[in-house]
């Protein structure tokens, strides 16, 4: 079994951060789940440029408020407390938060933990 707390993983190299955003990665690749879980924040007005292409990713809101937009449609859609999106097609997309965001967010294949964004918004084959 594992158990891990958010105030655990403060801190150490699997606490990451960039503007606007912290997530805590509280389960990774190590611990041989298939999937990595992260608590994600991000701050009140921030616009996150995200393309996850070696990735697939699926996030739960739980509290506060913005919006998703699939860059390659154009299509926008609400998030509040409860909504569920999912990057299903490694999608082009921009994360805006009208109000502070707390997300868990699930990762397929894991992430190690300690990657960092590129340029371009993804992170590197996993």
């Amino acid at each position: 079994m594992i158990v891990v707390t958010s105030e655990e993983i403060a801190g150490t190299p699997r606490d990451a951060s960039g503007p606007g955003w912290q997530s805590r990665r509280m389960i990774v690749r190590e611990h041989g789940m298939g999937h990595s879980v992260h608590e994600t924040r991000v701050a009140k007005g921030a616009e996150l440029h995200l393309h996850y292409k070696n990735h697939f990713e699926t996030n739960y809101c739980i509290s506060g408020e913005g919006e998703v937009e699939n860059v390659s449609t154009g299509e926008v859609f609400p998030i509040v407390p409860g909504t569920i999106y999912a990057l299903n097609e490694h999608d082009p997309h921009i994360l805006r938060a009208k109000e502070a965001l707390l997300l868990v967010c699930v990762f397929t294949p894991p992430l190690s933990g300690s990657e960092v964004h590129r340029e371009d918004g993804s992170y590197a084959e996993g």
